[in-house]
Order: structure tokens, then C-alpha cells, then sequence
């Protein structure tokens, strides 16, 4: 089967860190670009990180320094680190496979005190 699984949202409050992660299977995790998306109501989905099969990394600016993304392609898994949050990051997350064009089903994360 075919599928992204994210998991790893909640609530945290403002300063405090979550760890996304996106669990792949049916998929050549290892030669696809993987990248984190984020969605807002009202608002369109945005690019938050990316990462290549050989681990370059991109970042919106708006968590550059405070958001890391990695993978495992052992373990078909990428993640998103993030770290001094702020209620801004209010968000529903996404896993999106760019290169194959599948999207997880999302997980929401919510930073407010």
C-alpha cells in the first residue's frame, strides 16, 4: 500500500519544540525528495522543508534556524524538528513525497500558552 503517515503533533506551548515524523511505505523512499508542508485555514499550503535523496535540505525563512528536517532511509522515515516555536507555527503539517506526488493525511500542531 501506497502511503505517507505523519505523527508527532500536539500542543506545546510558545519556546517549546515537536518532532514530526513521516513514515513511508510503497514507495522508493531513498531516491525521492521529501519535504514537510504546512496549511492554515483560509490559507494556501506552503512549503515549510524539503530534503533530497542526498540530504540537501531546504527552508521557508520563516523557520530557517529553528525548523531542522532529516531522513532515514533505512527506516523509509523523514522528520521535522522544530524548535522555538511560535503561535504562528499554528498549523495542520503535511508530508508531501515531491517527487512521487503523495501527500499524508496531515497532523495538526498547535503552539499557544
Amino acid at each position: 500500500q501506497v502511503q505517507l503517515v505523519e505523527s508527532g503533533g500536539g500542543l506545546v506551548q510558545p519556546g517549546g519544540s515537536l518532532r514530526l515524523s513521516c513514515a513511508a511505505s510503497g514507495i522508493i523512499f531513498s531516491i525521492n525528495v521529501m519535504g514537510w508542508y504546512r496549511q492554515t485555514p483560509g490559507k494556501e499550503r506552503e512549503l515549510v522543508a524539503s530534503v533530497t535523496s542526498g540530504g540537501i535540505t531546504n527552508y521557508a525563512s520563516s523557520v530557517k534556524g529553528r525548523f531542522t528536517i532529516s531522513r532515514d532511509n533505512a527506516k523509509n522515515t523523514v522528520y521535522l524538528q522544530m524548535n522555538s516555536l511560535k503561535p504562528e507555527d499554528t498549523a495542520v503539517y503535511y508530508c508531501h513525497d515531491i517527487s512521487f506526488g503523495l501527500w499524508g493525511q496531515g497532523t495538526q500542531v498547535t503552539v499557544s500558552s
